[in-house]
């Protein structure tokens, strides 16, 4: 799949195909829509729990993560700043979820 989205010929753990391309902020709160969908390789992110030594289900949550923040718009690919505040935000979020 990241070959044929994305042109990378290498495994990822996680893809986020968002519905709508350019979501205002607070515009979700008026009513629900869809982000999009998002898409987790788990042999990724079994190899990756182990590197991090997490428990999968850790990982996976961070996946999940991880991709719900680009359907929201954030990009760490775009530059150093903006890597570092999608970093914070998913600690931030992990701490907070079951």
């Amino acid at each position: 799949m990241n070959l044929k989205y994305r042109g990378i010929d290498k495994p990822t753990d996680v893809l986020s195909f968002p519905q709508i391309k350019h979501l205002r902020k607070f515009e979700c709160f008026n009513h629900a829509i869809p982000l999009g969908d998002i898409v987790i390789n788990t042999y990724q992110a079994k190899k990756q729990a182990e590197e991090h030594n997490f428990s999968p289900y850790k990982e996976l949550k961070w996946l999940l993560i991880h991709g719900l923040l680009h359907l929201l718009g954030y990009d760490h690919e775009k530059n150093r700043y903006q890597a570092a505040k999608m970093r914070r935000l998913e600690i931030e979020l992990l701490k907070n979820i079951i």
